[in-house]
């Protein structure tokens, strides 16, 4: 289930990465989301949707990393 805007991201998602951190993650998880259609793409027996959500964390996490509650840009 692609995202196509950033208000349909998951409240987890959306309620605390800022704008920019939000557009990362909607388009590397819509990219994984195609990628990784195939089971034997995954690793273990992930579902797509696993596989999707953690491609986008990991995408954020090279641009954002989190400081307490919030989420800031690196250096």
């Amino acid at each position: 289930m692609p995202y196509r805007k950033n208000a349909d991201l998951p409240d987890r998602v959306k309620d605390h990465l800022p704008g920019h951190a939000q557009d990362i993650y909607r388009e590397a998880f819509n990219s994984a989301w195609e990628e990784y259609e195939s089971p034997k793409e995954r690793r273990g027996d992930s579902s797509r949707e696993e596989t999707a959500h953690r491609v986008a964390w990991s995408a954020v996490k090279k641009k954002y990393e989190k400081q307490g509650d919030d989420w800031v840009a690196k250096g």
